[in-house]
Order: C-alpha cells, then sequence, then structure tokens
C-alpha cells in the first residue's frame, strides 16, 4: 500500500467504502493474493487507528476546555484580590464590591450609582446591539416645538427625510466606481452618514421608529390625530410608538394583507424594510381572521 502512494493519515480519513477499493485494485491490479483474513485486518487496522486518532484528539480537547476553565478562574481570583488591594481604583472596587470605605463613603456612593445608572442606560435590542433604554423623543404635535433635552416627532421624522438623501449620495458614489448601487437604507448609509458629520443619525435610533415614519407617510391624518391625542393623554414616545403599529395592520388588511406592496408603492417608504415586528402582527391578525 506504501508502493500504491498510500500513508497511514491518508488511509484513516478515507471512508470504507474507498478502503474497499483500495484492496480490490490491490488483489486485480497488483496481483497480490490477499487472504480473506487480511482483507478484514487490513479494514479493522484502520478503524483502529481512526479510533485512537479520535480519541487523542478529544482528550487534547477537554485537556485544553480544562486549562481553559482554570485560567478564568486564576483570572477572577486575582482580580478580586486587585480591586481591594489597588490604592488607585480603592472607591471603585468598594463600590463593584458592595462595600465601603470609612473615610470616603459618600464618594464610594457615587461610584456606585454612577455604574449602576450606566448599566440601566442601555439594553440590547432585537439586532443585537446596544441602544438607549429611554427614548430621545416626546410626543409632539405636528408643529409644535419640542421642549427641554429631547427632540420632538417631527425631528425625528425629518432624519428620515435626511436618510433618504444620503442614500442618493451613497448611490451616486457607487455609480462613479462602478459598483452597485443599495436600493435601501443600510448600514452603508449609516456610516456614510456619520462620515459627513450626521453622527445623529444611526441604525438603532431609525430602526426602532420605521413603522411610525410608515404611518407618517401612509396616513398622516391618523398619524397627527395619533400624536395630538397621545400628547393630551400625557403619553410617552413609547407608548405612541406601540400604538402606530395598528393602524398599519389594519392598512395591510386593506390591502389584502400585503405589507411589502404598501411599502414599495410610496416614494419614501421603498427605501426602507419593512420591520419584523410589523411583519409578524400582519400574520398573526391574518391568522385570527382566517384570511
Amino acid at each position: 500500500m506504501g508502493q500504491m502512494g498510500f500513508t497511514l493519515s491518508t488511509l484513516i480519513n478515507m471512508k470504507d467504502e474507498e478502503v474497499d477499493f483500495v484492496i480490490k485494485s490491490m488483489i486485480e491490479e497488483y496481483h497480490l493474493d490477499l487472504l480473506m483474513g487480511e482483507q478484514f485486518g487490513i479494514k479493522a487496522a484502520v478503524r483502529a487507528k481512526r479510533r485512537l486518532v479520535e480519541e487523542e484528539m478529544e482528550q487534547q480537547r477537554m485537556d485544553l476546555a480544562a486549562r481553559s476553565n482554570e485560567k478564568k478562574r486564576r483570572l477572577e481570583e486575582s482580580s478580586d484580590g486587585l480591586l481591594l488591594k489597588d490604592g488607585n481604583g480603592s472607591l471603585e472596587a468598594l463600590g463593584l464590591l458592595g462595600l465601603t470605605d470609612p473615610d470616603s463613603d459618600s464618594e464610594g456612593k457615587k461610584v456606585a450609582k454612577r455604574r449602576q445608572r450606566k448599566r440601566r442606560s442601555k439594553e440590547v435590542g432585537e439586532d443585537g446591539e446596544e441602544r438607549p433604554r429611554e427614548h430621545p423623543f416626546i410626543v409632539t404635535e405636528p408643529g409644535e416645538p419640542a421642549k427641554g433635552k429631547k427632540n420632538g416627532l417631527d425631528y425625528l421624522f425629518d432624519l428620515y427625510e435626511q436618510c433618504g438623501k444620503f442614500l442618493e449620495e451613497v448611490q451616486h458614489i457607487a455609480k462613479e466606481k462602478g459598483e452597485k448601487c443599495p436600493s435601501k437604507v443600510t448600514n452603508e448609509v449609516f456610516r456614510h452618514a456619520k462620515l459627513t458629520g450626521a453622527g445623529y443619525i444611526n441604525k438603532p435610533k431609525m430602526r426602532d421608529y420605521v413603522h411610525c415614519y410608515a404611518l407618517h407617510c401612509l396616513d398622516v391624518e391618523t398619524s397627527n390625530n395619533l400624536r395630538k391625542e397621545y400628547k393630551e393623554r400625557g403619553e410617552n414616545v413609547g407608548a405612541w410608538c406601540q400604538a402606530c403599529y395598528f393602524p398599519l395592520v389594519k392598512l395591510a388588511r386593506q390591502n389584502e394583507w400585503d405589507i411589502d406592496d404598501l411599502f414599495n408603492r410610496n416614494d419614501k417608504l421603498r427605501i426602507w424594510y419593512v420591520p419584523t415586528k410589523l411583519r409578524q402582527l400582519c400574520h398573526i391578525e391574518r391568522m385570527k381572521h382566517g384570511e
């Protein structure tokens, strides 16, 4: 078999049918008189060596996992010790461990509170990206200026208009380079907006309110009435945002549940993907009505 160019490594990686073919070739082409026991012996030896190699690999994997866990445990233990001993970071360490420094009790509490606020201020969205839990907008009526630090809904809808312009710029650049032009707002558009100084336009923010903008484009009267109603009731943007789904589901039903068609027939909406939640709500309502 060695004269035929086969190595042990090659044989143990071959299928049983391939080993049978090799044995058959040895008998027919090289005219070797192999007894039945020798033929089965070759196959048994290959299987045994293959099993041995697999066991060795499994043992190596287990050893590697054990070493990795041990290293992680030691790092955790050492980091706990450093937190208590480090003079420069003692306040931060005490805050993390829930302890207080008798000489700096108030400062330690401030550090702990700052870290707690930081953890609360972030959550993971549907697309896996961290985003502010608190909505950066307030409910305003059409034409009403926002008060305080937060922006109103007119500003929100204007951001979508800006995204359309940034998409046109990206398409123009792609045509000049001879590259494929995106037809919808993608990560490439958000990156371009950031490079041009519009860092306030980002994927998490824009993806959260696509359906709200869709209602504004498809039925501005209903959108305006909803804004006025939720402003008078003192509701926050989160509640208004959820309420925007139901008129869209109703519009989809009137359009034979084809929500994609509603988006594609609107000049401003065709550049946006239909939100997954909106699509799911349409499907649920369609099943509910048996249509």
